[in-house]
């Protein structure tokens, strides 16, 4: 044994410090591998087979033909796959029926999985696949998505489906300004750039599954359900992971390896392909949503409406609810939301990045905009004169807002002031010039998670936790707290993530990822540090201390918590062609301590981009004879590249949460939110029209040009 001295006198903070990250060079020079990467000796590939109709029931499949086929080993289908459990509540809610796979002769919609074909290599999976015969029986589908629709009611989701106080029609009669407005958004597709996959084998009576997630302890907990077995039975690893966007839960790729592996007795790789993902890694629902809004001759509001309409499966509920954005931005007398879903043959929706309020902050925010051109006051100005004391809905207090700050340090930085208020008077050339501006925000959660903290003789230290580092610098970001809290170089601390083994952590999503995993990881390091200080020895093995935040998340007192942001753009639109060009954006945040500030800019820039592709190019279109995605590819689904990327400036300003031990809020997703209606809103400063409906595509702003009704 020995005794180690973990500390110095001189130690520099690191959290706060600009940090490659760790895992880079790994990345760079293909050392990383990624689920699909991964290798295993005896290794079979399975491929899924989705429907081609979109509803119906399966008849009879062709299977004996497809058997015969070189290196086939299995298909499976709902004839022959285990059973699995669906009656359960899980991390998040009840399972998506979808992920159980080839349970019944059923299909709700277009690309349901109907069979899984297994083979001794990925090509001789795939030919197989596509070999294989399935007989329907045809029905009729419905994927008419209208705010009208008969089958459309409130869904709670995540928030309360409905929020009401104050007579909402009596507030709007008696406003100086109204604005009664529909803003529409379509459906939007994950596209991470690593597709979904797992492995899965049995080891000496233990499932293993090497998976690309965004947590762990998520996974494992939904297949210990699903095919009801012991925890302790059930390891998932995801080391490296390509992106998620909320897309990376439990889907139907893994339960069907799951199940292949379980009938061969052999590891079982199933992989989705680009197209496949369109119908099974989730979507971001369309969304139709009114706003209406009532002002006092100063721009104070009087009455707020939000009411979102969504789609969802007909098999699953799952409501986009971008109306709960106006439940934190502003306040009025009152104050009437609403989150509505309708249920139609289309695949089930899921967490998109910023669910509900990408595409809410879009409505609620342009309809600021046009606010305020009634009022003939600034927008920037309008949204102060509107900011809440507390939660407009909840009523409690904010723990921290600074939205004011976002916006006065972002005008300042952009050069508001100089901008003229009039609409379609800057020109360049052919290009008509203008700028916009929307406020952005999301919340700032916690969740219970564990973490182990090792110190090794060398003096070196292990930090474990069951964390998913999806491409936003986690590992990196956990290993100066962890330094911090010892009071060491980051360069003597080793992040290890990724693993169930580690015990239950929180998933990377809602922007919940670092904030909880950083509070169990400083709480592990910190304890660690204290008894190194009493003298403790380090035997060889290394001395290791565990934490769990559960008690001390439970404790926290009831509050707002949210990360928030001023978003602004100048836009130059062609009014020949309808080409709109974003020219430059600013984001001026505030999200809490930073802790990484290389990956730090690099998640908020990214959420900007993001929000350009939503504004611009994002439009997935359903084809009504088949039900499905017309073009389900990344040449048919079109997103933004470099040339479309404009400067990008980001910013942040002191802002921390006092019941946080590290300080941290959130940054994954507030990024993206407000940024399409700054580009939205600065459409109309240049053009005079308004588009309420995303994208702004240039045949749409061609079609406004000439006086068409919004397309």
């Amino acid at each position: 044994m020995t005794t180690a001295t973990t500390t110095t006198s001189a130690h520099a903070p690191s959290v706060g410090t600009g940090h490659t990250r760790v895992e880079g060079r790994d990345k760079v020079t293909g050392a990383a591998r990624y689920a699909a990467e991964v290798p295993f000796a005896g290794l079979a590939h399975g491929w899924l087979v989705l429907s081609t109709i979109a509803r119906g029931r399966i008849l009879s499949l062709d299977t004996e033909p497809v058997l015969a086929m070189p290196g086939v080993l299995a298909v499976l289908d709902h004839r022959n796959a285990p059973h699995v459990n669906t009656d359960y509540t899980g991390l998040l809610a009840k399972p998506d029926p979808t992920c159980a796979v080839f349970q019944h002769d059923r299909v709700p919609h277009l690309g349901w999985p109907v069979a899984l074909v297994v083979a001794e290599t990925s090509e001789q999976a795939r030919e197989a696949a596509e070999a294989l015969v399935v007989h329907y029986e045809q029905e009729p589908h419905d994927i008419e998505f209208t705010s009208d629709h008969p089958d459309a009611r409130p869904v709670d989701g995540h928030m309360p489906a409905v929020t009401e106080k104050g007579d909402l029609d009596a507030r709007l009669a008696s406003s100086a300004f109204v604005v009664d407005a529909e803003y529409t958004t379509p459906e939007e597709h994950h596209n991470p750039m690593e597709p979904h996959a797992a492995t899965a084998r049995w080891d000496d009576g233990r499932l293993e599954v090497t998976d690309s997630n965004q947590g762990v302890t998520w996974v494992a907990g939904e297949l210990q359900n699903l095919f009801s077995l012991d925890p302790a039975s059930v390891r998932v690893r995801s080391e490296h992971v390509g992106g998620g966007f909320g897309s990376k839960g439990v889907r139907a790729h893994q339960v069907a390896a799951v199940m292949a592996a379980t009938v061969l007795q052999r590891p079982v790789r199933v992989a989705l392909t680009r197209r496949q993902m369109f119908a099974l890694a989730g979507h971001r629902s369309p969304t139709i949503q009114r706003v209406r809004l009532g002002a006092d001759a100063d721009g104070r509001l009087r009455a707020l409406e939000h009411r979102s309409v969504s789609r969802t499966s007909t098999v699953y509920e799952f409501v986009e609810p971008s109306a709960g954005v106006a439940r934190v931005m502003y306040d009025a007398d009152a104050h009437h939301t609403a989150n509505h879903a309708v249920p139609l043959n289309v695949p089930t929706p899921t967490w998109m990045r910023a669910p509900g309020e990408a595409p809410g902050s879009f409505a609620l925010e342009s309809a600021l905009d046009e606010l305020a051109e009634k009022c003939g006051i600034d927008p920037i100005e309008l949204r102060l004169r509107n900011e809440p004391e507390t939660g407009p809905v909840s009523g409690l207090p904010f723990a921290g807002r600074n939205v004011a700050d976002c916006f006065r340090e972002g005008a300042r930085r952009f050069g508001w002031a100089d901008r003229d208020s009039r609409p379609g008077v800057r020109r360049e050339g052919r290009w008509l010039l203008g700028t916009g501006t929307a406020a952005a925000s999301f919340p700032a959660g916690s969740a219970p998670s564990t973490a182990s903290a090792t110190a090794h003789p060398d003096g070196t230290f292990t930090v474990r936790i069951a964390a998913a580092d999806i491409g936003t610098g986690a590992r990196t970001a956990l290993a100066l707290v962890a330094a911090d809290a010892l009071q060491v170089s980051p360069e003597r601390i080793r992040v290890r993530i990724g693993d169930s083994d580690f015990g239950p952590a929180m998933i990377a999503g809602g922007s919940m990822g670092t904030r909880s995993w950083s509070w169990a990881v400083k709480a592990a390091a910190g304890e660690l540090r204290e008894r190194l200080a009493l003298g403790a020895e380090i035997p060889a093995p290394g001395l290791t201390v565990r934490s769990d935040t559960t008690e001390a998340v439970g404790a926290l007192g009831p509050a707002e918590r949210h990360s928030y942001g001023a978003q602004f753009a100048e836009v130059a639109v062609d009014a020949t062609t309808g080409e709109v060009r974003v020219r430059r954006m600013l984001g001026i945040f505030a999200a809490g301590r930073i802790v990484n500030p290389l990956t730090a800019r690099n998640q908020l820039l990214g959420g900007m981009v993001w929000g350009i592709s939503m504004a611009l190019h994002e439009e997935a279109a359903r084809d009504r004879a088949s039900g499905g995605v017309v073009g389900a590819d990344l040449a048919g689904y079109h997103v933004a590249t470099h040339a479309d990327v404009p400067p990008i400036e980001v910013g942040w300003i002191e802002d921390t949460d006092p019941d946080d031990p590290v300080g941290i809020k959130g940054i994954g997703e507030v990024g993206v939110v407000g940024a399409a209606a700054a580009i939205a809103n600065a459409v109309w400063h240049a053009t005079g029209v308004r588009h309420r409906s995303l994208p702004i595509r240039p045949d749409r702003v061609l079609a406004a040009a000439a006086g068409a009704p919004d397309a």
